[in-house]
This record gives structure tokens, sequence and C-alpha cells, in this order.
């Protein structure tokens, strides 16, 4: 590879040929900040015009919209370390939080945790995200033990490479923050749809004490009633085939433990899978196609739904719904609410665990089957709907890794 071709990015904007030029962190900007904690014991040295940025106030991967908690006055600014720093500039954690970053577009402070670059040489977008990129790429070499941190002469020493033309900068910075911005839209959304779900959970089932949710179908009147989970379902624990007998592994029964529980809700298949032998030489159970899965020790209240038969290790006490009398989603979408109860019923000495006997006391109030049918079914199409706003998500975040490895050098 010659020097050329080693110099420009894999991925950039027709028009744009020439080879990056490296330099140094300092010589991005033509000054450099720190900056300093006013006595907080002063109250006249608090509450002013001034925004006062703590480590704290950013977040990993967000660098722009900083939203500032305190602000200082003049008189603070007189009295202390701490500094006006200009607008258009960027300010960097050099301590506790180490690799956070945020280009800054108005008039601020900081606290003593932070370098800031200002009067800027390069396009601040551009100069954001490249900075962003080398510090992550280069945490594991910060100095420091308790507190991880990196030195202002180490950190404006540092190299990186860097489009001659500002152009060329201006529209690869241009190009990441609406790409980040829309990654905030994209993050909103879901979490505007989890709120509505848990605001949901709480209306469309009884409070405490009471027979009828705050709302309903239309086509429902009759009261609620109160039954033991036990009695309108099967607890099916389980258990492990030996480890040292291979004829009760590699089978084609799928076997799952309670880390194979995460945030998807069906489950079709398992890391590790049992034998027919192995299942019938064990306390492991095969449990039917539409069991609910329920992490009883050590993380109690993990669930899942099993999209074909399959059995599990001890770590579980699963639900199995009785025909005609409970609804699959209907008991999955009360999943806070059997974590609540089991991890406040279980006991241990070694670990808590709540067992077989303890869920099938676990009081319910349930409509009639019909009724439990349309909220499970209600609940199965938010889900989906969450599912795939996560997944949109977690598709734009690692669209934007593969960009700032493939557009900058």
């Amino acid at each position: 590879m010659n020097e050329k071709k080693k110099n420009v990015p894999q991925l950039r904007f027709p028009g744009f040929t020439d080879a990056w030029e490296q330099r140094k962190v300092l010589s991005l900007a033509d000054n450099t900040y720190g900056g300093g904690t006013p006595k907080t014991s002063i109250p006249e040295y608090w509450s002013g015009d001034i925004p006062w940025i703590q480590s704290s106030d950013l977040s990993e991967g967000k660098l722009f919209d900083v939203l500032v908690k305190k602000h200082i006055t003049n008189i603070a600014v007189i009295k202390s370390a701490a500094k006006i720093i200009p607008s258009n500039s960027i300010a960097i954690v050099t301590r506790v939080g180490v690799g956070k970053l945020a280009f800054i577009s108005h008039e601020y402070s900081t606290s003593q945790d932070f370098l800031s670059l200002s009067n800027l040489q390069v396009d601040g977008r551009f100069g954001v995200y490249s900075l962003y990129r080398k510090i992550n790429s280069e945490l594991n070499e910060v100095q420091g033990t308790a507190i991880k941190g990196v030195t202002k002469t180490e950190l404006l020493k540092k190299s990186l490479r860097i489009p001659k033309n500002h152009k060329e900068q201006q529209k690869i910075g241009t190009f990441f923050q609406q790409l980040d911005n829309l990654i905030t839209l994209h993050q909103r959304k879901l979490s505007d749809l989890k709120k509505l779900k848990n605001g949901l959970l709480q209306k469309m089932f009884p409070k405490n004490g009471e027979k009828y949710p705050e709302i309903r179908f239309p086509e429902f009147t009759d009261a609620w009633e109160q039954r033991k989970l036990g009695e309108v379902a099967d607890i099916l624990g389980g258990g492990t085939p030996s480890t040292g007998v291979s004829g009760y592994w590699d089978g084609d029964i799928d076997w799952y433990s309670p880390n194979e529980l995460g945030n998807e809700i069906y489950l079709h298949a398992s890391k590790r899978k049992i034998t027919k032998l192995g299942l019938q030489k064990s306390s492991a159970q095969l449990l039917p196609l539409g069991t609910v899965l329920f992490t009883s020790r050590a993380g109690i209240g993990n669930t899942a739904i099993l999209e074909k038969e399959g059995a599990t290790n001890q770590g579980f006490q699963s639900i199995v719904p009785h025909k005609d009398q409970l609804d699959n989603y209907f008991i999955f979408s009360q999943s806070p609410t059997l974590k609540r109860y089991g991890e406040t019923t279980g006991a241990g000495s070694t670990f808590i665990e709540v067992s077989g006997k303890q869920m099938r006391q676990m009081n319910l109030t349930i409509p009639s089957i019909e009724e439990q049918q349309k909220i499970g079914t209600f609940f199965q199409l938010l889900d989906n709907l969450i599912t795939l706003h996560q997944r949109e998500l977690d598709h734009l975040q690692l669209q934007k890794k593969a960009l700032l490895q493939q557009m900058f050098v």
C-alpha cells in the first residue's frame, strides 16, 4: 500500500481525491481551556447565566445538545478556576468519564474534568466526530487506576488524519450529525412506545384489591376474579442431565439456561440440546409450545415464550397455561408483576430462589379467557412494534459504527 492510499478513507464523497494530512490535536484549535469548580458553599457563585458543564451532563456517543444542569455567575468565574469558553468549541472529558466529548454551540464553562478546544481550525462537527473516533479507540491506553484519565499534554499530542479540503470536512461532519439526529429520533420513538406500554399496563389491569381495570375493551363488563396461578396453569421446574454421560447431550431437544433469556420475547433454539434419554434420566421436563419460561433464581423474573417445545435447567419455574383458562401472552404481559412477586417471595442463603410451590400460590386477578386473549393480542402487537423500532435503532447504530471506520482514516 503506497502512502497516498494509506492516507485516504475507504469511503468518501465524490469530488474529493486528495490524501488526508496528519495533524496533532493541538493544531486543531487556536486556544485550549481547562475548567474549575466554584465553591458550592458560596450562593453568589451559583444559579447564574453561564452554563457550567460536568462530566455527568455528557452521554456516551451523544456529541451535541448537552443538557446542562447547573449555571454559575460572572463572580464565580472571577473567583475560581472556571473560565468562560467561546461558543463552537469542543469539550472533552479527561478524567472521570474519560472519552465523553461534545460540540458546544454556545458560551459555557466546565469543571476541572475537561479540556476544551476553541477557535477551531477544522470544521467543528468533523472535529468532534474525528476526536470521538480517535479517543474511544484508544481508551485502553489511558492512565490511572481508580480514576482513569488522560493528561492535557497526552491528549494534545495525539495525531489525527484530517482532509485538507474544508468542504470535505463539512460534508462528513454534517452527514454524521444527520445520522445521529435520525438515531435520536428512533430512540425517542422507542422511549415513547415503552412509556405508552408501561402506562397501559397500569390501566388495563386492575389495581390491587380492585375488580375492574381503568381501561378495557368495550364488549367486556364483567368483574375480574381472583385466582391462584396454580389453579390456571401448571408450574414446571427443570433439571440438568449428568454432564458426564455423552448419551444425554447433543440431541434434538432444546434445553435452556437462564442466561439465554435476554430481550427476545420468543425462543426457538437453545445453545445446548439434550437427548430423549437425557430428558428421561433427569428432572428436566418437556415443556409445550407457548410455555412462558420464568427464571426462578440468580436473576429472578426473566421471561420468554417457547416457540417450540423444549426443556430447561433447574433455574426455572415455568408457566404452562391451562387451555381456556389462561392466555399465555396475557400472563407474559404481567412479567413485571411476576418478577416483583418472585423477588419478594423468594428465599435462600446462598442465593434467592422462588419455588414452584410459591409460584402456584401467587394471587392473580383475571377476566374471562376471551378478554385475556384480546388483551394478550393487544400487547403482543405493541411488543412487536417496540421490537421493530429496537431493531431499526440497533441497525442504525451498527451502521454508524461501520461508517466511522470507513469514512475516517
